[in-house]
């Protein structure tokens, strides 16, 4: 079985084949294709190979499913003595995608 580790939007991820991951969101529509290039490590096996920091010639290929907003966070600050309170909520956009391939 295949694994990699890729980075995409400042994290990294563990993805295989059939796989489906929800990182932060692509600038491409449900159906594209997404080739990702930032392959930190391959594993096929008991064969191993590690970048430094990227592996040439290693790419993984995925496909978009959907593109959505994350459930709301809450932000709130306090500051006790003041009675100053500041709450604020935030969603953050992601996409799901499945990996289609990986070389």
């Amino acid at each position: 079985m295949k694994l990699a580790v890729i980075e995409t939007g400042g994290k990294q991820y563990k993805v295989a084949v059939g796989q489906k991951v929800q990182i932060e969101k692509l600038d491409k529509d449900a159906g594209a294709e997404v080739i990702f290039d930032k392959v930190l490590l391959l594993a096929d096996g008991e064969e191993v190979s590690v970048g430094a920091p990227y592996l040439k010639e290693a790419e993984v290929k995925a496909k978009v499913i959907e593109n959505y907003k994350d459930e709301k966070k809450i932000v709130f600050k306090y500051h006790s003595k003041t009675r100053r309170r500041k709450k604020k909520g935030h969603r953050q956009r992601m996409t799901e995608i499945e990996i289609t391939g990986i070389k």
